[in-house]
């Protein structure tokens, strides 16, 4: 059976993505009474977007941004996908995703992109953020990664952070079990540095990495923040760690302070 090549940046097919944007318009827009604000301050020509990772697999805000993206932007603002190895081998998830603009995520997939003055879309938080207890889905959870901070130091793109509020609310996370995963070696067979206990609908209590499941109604807020271009800064500081880091703690602590407010307001309402 016809499966994409992961590591091709030609799958991307104008016609399953205007499928895709009316498919949420018409359903998780309204499910979510979903607003996406800021998007004019998208800038031309290549950009590295930079999000807070929610909800594991369903990832509401993904499709939601992408969508209002699409419909106020353009395909080109669009982004291609930095997804994981193990998810995009998986055939129906490669069938839905790749033609979606889903690569392999790695450097030099995200290199190739943006040099080619793309768009990137990366979740730096990647399990560790995407599978946060619930009592911390106010909170942007990176866990030290600034692979990002890198490869836009390497190619000169500036960081576009989108910040959601609510779409860590379809289910809840307990706890994400690191001290379990650790235990059982989660991350050599599955490349998960967490095994977390969760409750969702309609499956219950769940142990391990959680089977899709119908999200709570929750409300969800998305802004897409000032870009970020580190002055003073060049490709060499891409192998300085204390250049790296430092840059990679101003994105995330710009990104916390936007969560929080709009956590605020969505609680307000």
């Amino acid at each position: 059976m016809f499966r994409y090549d992961i590591d091709s940046l030609d799958n991307r097919d104008p016609a399953a993505i205007d499928r895709l944007v009316r498919i949420v318009e018409a359903t998780l827009v309204h499910y979510h009474r979903a607003e996406v604000r800021g998007v004019a301050r998208i800038p031309a020509g290549r950009a590295l977007y930079v999000g807070n990772h929610n909800s594991y697999t369903y990832t509401p805000d993904s499709w939601l941004f992408g969508a209002a993206v699409y419909r106020q932007l353009g395909l080109d603002a669009v982004p291609y996908g930095l997804g994981h190895e193990i998810a995009l081998e998986f055939l129906p998830i490669n069938r839905f995703v790749c033609p979606l603009g889903a690569v392999r995520a790695s450097h030099e997939n995200g290199e190739r992109l943006l040099r080619a003055d793309k768009k990137v879309l990366v979740y730096p938080g990647g399990d560790f953020d995407a599978l946060r207890p619930y009592r911390h889905r106010d909170r942007v959870v990176f866990g030290g990664r600034c692979g990002f901070v890198r490869l836009a130091l390497r190619t000169g793109a500036p960081i576009v952070p989108v910040v959601a509020a609510g779409a860590h609310s379809t289910f809840i996370v307990i706890d994400d079990l690191r001290w379990l995963a650790r235990a059982i070696r989660s991350d050599k067979w599955m490349r998960s540095k967490v095994w977390p206990l969760t409750f969702s609908v309609p499956w219950g209590f769940t142990l391990g990495l959680p089977p899709p499941w119908f999200p709570f109604p929750s409300k969800i807020l998305i802004e897409v923040l000032e870009p970020i271009v580190f002055e003073g800064t060049g490709p060499a500081d891409a192998d300085d760690p204390a250049v790296y880091t430092a840059c990679a703690e101003q994105v995330q602590s710009t990104m916390q302070a936007a969560l929080t407010r709009l956590e605020a307001e969505r609680r307000r309402r």
